[in-house]
């Protein structure tokens, strides 16, 4: 039995190729391998939601999946959606709705809200608090993103090419 393994995966449209620790989690992989420090570790028992990345299109806690788990797979993280110059959707509404404060919970609520507008492009507010419902934030209060997200959510049903 080995402690290495080789895996292969794409993450936000690149192609790496990496031999780790079989035990190493997909968030310090991300982290600490890749350099992809905006995923973020709060809990590490999967209850917070600021480690949650998109793996093959689903919302995952990145801190309860292995490494080794997510070879062949494609991952998305924050660092995809978009950059200053050209912000997704979700970041311009959070940056205009006040939706963030200290930052730390961002990164997993955007990447779960992005899944959530995919999948339910006209939601309320109350079906945008039952999918933000899993991620914590300790600053905000909560209305700024759930503003943002409905915001977002119209935003890209007016221009569903930007999402």
């Amino acid at each position: 039995m080995t402690d290495r393994w080789r895996i292969r995966l794409k993450v936000n449209g690149k192609e790496y190729e990496r031999e780790i620790e079989t035990r190493l989690n997909l968030a310090d992989f991300l982290r600490h391998e890749l350099l992809l420090t905006g995923t973020h570790v709060g809990c590490e028992h999967g209850v917070c939601g600021a480690c949650t990345v998109l793996v093959d299109g689903q919302s995952l806690r990145s801190c309860l999946m292995l490494a080794v788990q997510a070879a062949g797979k494609e991952i998305a993280t924050v660092e995809g959606l978009g950059d200053p110059e050209n912000l997704h959707p979700l970041q311009a509404a959070f940056r205009e709705h006040h939706g963030l404060q200290c930052g730390y919970c961002t990164p997993g609520m955007l990447m779960t809200l992005v899944e959530f507008l995919r999948d339910h492009p006209d939601p309320d507010e109350a079906e945008v608090r039952e999918a933000i419902s899993g991620n914590l934030c300790r600053c905000t209060g909560y209305q700024g993103i759930v503003d943002a997200a409905l915001a977002a959510a119209a935003s890209l049903r007016e221009n569903p090419l930007k999402g």
